[in-house]
């Protein structure tokens, strides 16, 4: 029960605290909350995981919260105890498992005087747990202590000061440092290694013995005293006291100037007080008599190794270690690497050489001998060191004579050894506070280690650039580009530096067999090799942001820029300009990036259905964007059209992959619906990169050299295969639904056939399945299906006329010519262009098939439908084709040449047709109606036997019936062309039966007030009080039968006058007076109820008299 209580407090509590979180981040109590890496709103955090005393503490501030920062402090907090200031000496923190720990120590503690000691309270780290492995209490221990006594000691700073020297300097940068490292095995100077084995430990104590020598020069050399080391903390306290921030040494009020330096120098170099003490007393000790002489000049080891005894160390194992490296020092320094050589001075190198070999060697004997062989082998080795120590050498450069350290590469490595000083201990990717005074004081040993402007800059870049590569931190780098940048070129330096550096080489051994290096090319051949590599592959390496691969960048090319100055690669036939060398980078990274494209595609290519070749172009597609996002400003800074480079070469990748699939290509499959679209994707927006990076004009000619993939011209022709095939399927179902049409209107609304549905459809399913063939393709293809669905169009429409009767099957034949009766006859003959002589039209109705008004009517909504629909699928077409042109070509076209192509490829021929067919079955319908339907009142009965006696009005009734059927069935678009067709049938049936109405039919001149009052009824009833016919539409129709009618008004005598004028004027191209021609006069002549007429018409034309 009363752990479920403390769950549920616990749970409260954590809950207590993220609402308290949450509040403050909300608020305005922070200034500015930056989220952690992958983090967008602070509902991607988990505030469990946050420190609130970090927060509260920027709060308290008003400083920026990184979130990162404040969730780092979090862990940190649960891995190192918290660190008090006060508290009882009781207090104490276990580190390990008491039941797995083994027994406590049975030794009694050393004695702990009275005094007031430095407490340790339970703060120590806990970062790292002790180790399980049993370790020799006499090598844990310079002094035997208990953690165990029988009253409560406190442990003293001196305690501690034991502890440092032996075996914690060891791992004081491991065990605190947060960071973790990167391996940098790879990155190091080309210099030969040390024949005597000098190790970086003894570079390291040996670089600081040098730089006290040069401290001591300017006269800041002083030995502390006891009390004064005494009141000191120790250096682990200091550690464990201080935080990020704070200075790696805690300074006491009254350390100063070069002497606080010194003391942050030694422990930055961890160098232990007692080897300090050691070092500075031997130094002072060595100027003693040397009247005049500055310390810098003395030669150190050799100096060091006579003043120091084997009694001021605690035990001969760290006395013949010391030794050993101060003779290693010696023999590098003037006998292996020398700059000036030894000339007449050899054999006092080989007997150099056995002295320090004899020094090494009187440790191993008795302790009277081997005191007076040491004796004298130093006094021996002063008298053969000193002379080859100053040797004339380079004269201003770095004094009169040259010292001890006059070997190159051991010169370099020691100030190396100075430099790597100014890191930070607790975090190796900060410089320490104190770094300008660092570098400051390391020019005092420029003249001992022959050190120049150029040496240092190169020196400390490389110190810089190493130890980015160790932690990767950007601020390291972006001071190691700085100081690459302050490395004088030649011709900025001086003649003096130019021959003292030009004497700078060494030999070392490499894959091509022993090779010589200038300084800056064993400094700078690594940063470069390491920069190269990197660049040569670069959307590896610099994936996480454009900025690191900006500073790359910059280090590759000042590096270059210092190394093409050297002798041996100035000397080189054409080196490669920058920009060649950036097109260099580029192709090597493009080549590496696109096969790891491949490998991802061919492990996607399992979990999809999509083709390789359609999802490497995808994925090529999106390393493109990304590529020119994050990588291709930088380079464009240094080669302008870096963009066309990487584009082309991407281009031609691809291309290599995508050909044998072009060839093989010979129908629309699934495979070439995917890659074909996709491969032409890619290539548009390589294109468009190539066109939107370059500079003016350079596009061009980037663009002639692509071997472009010609998908259009592929694709076009698979897909005029397949619109081919598609259209002959259209005409295949036009044929049939044609066949299977009844003429029935769909609906009452929809009054039109099925048959232009079924064809619409058919039509428009193939218009989007072209649309959704997303391959690329041409203008011609698009010409091809409006070709194809024009033709369909017209093949319907020709169907639709075949329904038709024949127009002369349906009007009944021109009864032959014939003279009044009454008149004496003479036997009938009639020229051939005034008689006819078919007999009278009996057939039946029966014997020809004649579509009914109501057939025809649809027959005209379905065609009506047709075109109008045909505007509408064209201008669907016209959009999508806009759209899809826009989306796949390269030379996007004007508005007007696009509206161009597209106007050619319209639906003009089945447009054309359609409205020829629709004015023909109008035609055919009043045709139909007139002398067909209405033939008996109509054609055979109107104006029989005279005109008073059947006048037009008894035809308005019939017709008028047959107008509100048309009217009732047609649509409402097409009703006014249908009347007009039938206005048109009523008129030349009135025609007809005026003009050639046969033998039964008379006129008189008095007729004709009849026949205009007949006229007139017929133009009112189609007009139908504006509810009709436009007015001028019936007028213009009318106005041709109101000349015959007006000829009826004249006289026998008259027209035959007229006729005989215009028969002359016929001849020459005119006619009559009357406005009439030759044919017409006759036909109303032979209409004539009188003599004259008809004595007229026998003896000039010869036409017979009627029979009846």
């Amino acid at each position: 029960m009363d752990e479920e209580n403390e769950i549920e407090l616990l749970q409260r509590y954590r809950r207590d605290r993220r609402v308290l979180i949450d509040f403050i981040l909300s608020g305005s109590l922070i200034k500015k909350v930056v989220m952690p890496p992958g983090a967008v709103s602070l509902d991607d955090v988990d505030l469990d995981q946050v420190s609130v005393d970090y927060v509260l503490n920027c709060a308290k501030k008003g400083d920026m919260l990184e979130l990162s920062e404040a969730i780092r402090d979090y862990h940190d907090g649960t891995c190192f105890p918290t660190v008090n200031s006060a508290g009882s000496s009781d207090e104490f923190f276990l580190v390990t498992n008491p039941e797995s720990s083994g027994s406590p120590p049975r030794r009694a503690p050393p004695p702990v005087s009275v005094g007031i000691p430095t407490t340790i309270f339970s703060s120590l780290s806990a970062s790292e747990p002790m180790e399980r492995e049993q370790v020799d209490e006499s090598a844990s221990f310079s002094k035997s202590q208990s953690l165990k006594s029988a009253q409560v000691n406190e442990l003293t700073v001196d305690d501690i000061d034991d502890f440092e020297d032996d075996f914690l300097h060891e791992d004081e940068s491991r065990r605190y440092s947060r960071r973790v490292l990167n391996d940098a095995s790879d990155v190091v100077l080309e210099l030969p290694s040390f024949a005597t084995g000098v190790t970086d430990d003894d570079l390291r104590e040996t670089a600081y013995e040098v730089l006290l020598a040069a401290a001591g020069a300017s006269g800041g050399l002083i030995v502390p005293s006891k009390e004064k080391k005494k009141e000191k903390k120790s250096g682990l306290m200091k550690k464990l006291g201080r935080t990020k921030s704070e200075s790696v040494v805690m300074q006491s009020q009254n350390s100063h100037g070069l002497v606080r330096l010194l003391e942050t120098m030694r422990v930055q170099m961890e160098i232990s007080e007692e080897m300090d003490i050691r070092t500075r007393r031997a130094l002072l000790s060595g100027m003693v008599g040397k009247v005049g002489k500055r310390m810098d000049t003395l030669l150190i080891p050799l100096e060091l190794l006579c003043c120091i005894s084997r009694t001021e160390f605690s035990d001969k194992k760290s006395y013949i270690k010391w030794q050993k490296r101060q003779l290693n020092m010696l023999e590098e320094g003037l006998v292996n690497h020398p700059v000036v050589g030894f000339g007449e001075s050899g054999r006092k190198a080989s007997e150099l050489r056995v002295l320090l070999a004899k020094i090494e060697e009187s440790e191993s004997l008795p302790s009277g001998t081997g005191d007076l062989q040491r004796t004298d082998c130093l006094r021996s080795l002063r008298d053969i060191a000193i002379p080859l120590a100053e040797r004339p050498a380079r004269g201003d450069l770095t004094g009169e004579i040259c010292h001890w350290a006059d070997g190159y590469h051991l010169n370099v490595r020691l100030y190396e050894k100075l430099l790597l000083s100014v890191f930070d201990v607790l975090d190796e990717g900060k410089l320490t506070e104190e770094v300008e005074e660092m570098l400051e004081l390391f020019k005092s040993t420029w003249r001992i280690l022959g050190i120049t402007e150029t040496i240092h800059y190169t020196c400390y870049a490389w110190v810089l650039f190493r130890q980015f590569i160790i932690t990767g931190e950007q601020d390291i780098l972006q001071h190691a580009i700085y100081q690459l940048k302050r490395i004088p070129l030649k011709e900025q330096r001086g003649p003096q530096e130019r021959l003292h550096l030009k004497s700078l080489t060494c030999s070392i051994q490499s894959e091509k067999g022993f090779q010589e290096l200038t300084f800056l090319q064993s400094f700078l051949l690594p940063i470069k090799k390491w920069a190269d590599t990197r660049l040569s592959d670069y959307h590896l390496h610099f994936s996480e942001g454009s900025k690191t691969m900006e500073n790359g960048l910059v280090v590759a090319m000042v590096a270059r820029r210092l190394l093409l100055e050297e002798p041996e690669l100035a000397m080189q036939a054409a080196p490669l300009t920058d920009t060649e060398q950036i097109e260099k980078y580029v192709s090597s990274s493009i080549k590496h990036a696109f096969a790891r494209i491949i490998e991802d595609v061919e492990t996607l290519v399992d979990s999809t259905n999509e083709h390789p070749l359609a999802l490497l172009a995808e994925e090529t597609r999106k390393f493109l964007k990304k590529d020119t996002t994050m990588h291709l400003p930088i380079l464009t800074q240094r080669h302008p059209n870096a963009g066309a480079v990487l584009a082309s070469l991407i281009h031609k990748l691809y291309g290599i992959k995508l050909k044998p699939f072009l060839d093989s290509a010979e129908h629309l499959t699934e495979d070439v619906v995917s890659v074909f679209p996709a491969a032409d994707s890619l290539e548009q927006n390589l294109i468009s990169v190539i066109t939107s990076t370059c500079e003016e004009g350079s596009a061009d000619s980037y663009l002639k050299k692509l071997n472009l993939y010609k998908i259009e011209i592929v694709s076009g022709t698979l897909v005029l295969r397949w619109v081919n095939s598609q259209l002959a399927r259209i005409s295949a179902w036009v044929e049939r639904v044609i066949q299977q049409e009844n003429w029935a209107p769909v609906s009452a609304q929809q009054r039109h056939g099925s048959s232009i549905v079924e064809v619409y459809r058919i039509v428009e399913e193939t218009v989007d399945q072209f649309f959704a063939l997303k391959v690329p393709m041409r203008p011609g293809e698009l010409s091809s299906l409006f070709r194809g669905i024009d033709n369909a169009f017209q093949v319907y429409t020709r169907h639709v006329l075949d329904c038709l009767a024949d127009k002369e099957d349906i009007i009944p034949p021109v009864p032959p010519l014939t003279r009044y009766r009454k008149e004496s006859g003479i036997k009938a003959f009639v020229k051939k262009e005034l008689t006819d002589s078919r007999l009278p039209d009996v057939r039946k109705s029966t014997d020809v098939n004649v579509l009914t008004t109501p057939t025809l009517c649809v027959q005209l909504n379905t065609l009506f439908y047709a075109i109008s629909q045909l505007n509408i699928l064209e201008d669907s077409i016209s959009g999508r084709w806009t759209k899809k042109y826009h989306a796949h070509s390269t030379k996007r076209p004007t508005e007007d040449n696009l509206r161009n192509s597209i106007q050619k490829d319209s639906f003009d021929g089945s447009r054309k047709d359609i409205n020829a067919a629709i004015d023909q079955i109008c035609e055919f319908a009043g045709t139909k109606t007139i002398f067909w339907d209405l033939r008996e009142v109509f054609i055979d009965g109107l104006y029989k036997p005279s005109v008073h006696q059947s006048r037009l009005e008894t035809l308005i009734d019939p017709l008028d019936v047959v107008l509100n059927q048309l009217c009732d069935l047609i649509v409402e678009p097409l009703r006014d062309r249908v009347v007009t067709g039938l206005l048109q049938a009523s008129l030349d049936g009135l025609i007809r039966v005026i003009l050639d109405g046969g033998p039964s039919r008379l006129f008189t001149p008095a007729d004709a007030k009849l026949l205009e009052e007949d006229l007139e009824v017929l133009k009112e009833f189609f007009i139908s009080g504006g509810d009709g016919l436009p007015r001028g539409v019936v007028e213009n129709q009318v106005a041709r039968i109101r000349q015959i009618i007006k000829l009826q008004s004249y006289e026998s005598r008259e027209l035959i006058e007229d006729l005989k004028s215009a028969s002359e004027m016929e001849m020459q191209g005119g006619m009559g007076r009357l406005g009439a021609d030759a044919k017409t006069l006759i036909r109303i002549l032979c209409h004539r109820s009188d003599s004259e007429a008809s004595q007229f018409l026998k003896k000039q034309y010869k036409i017979p008299k009627s029979a009846s």
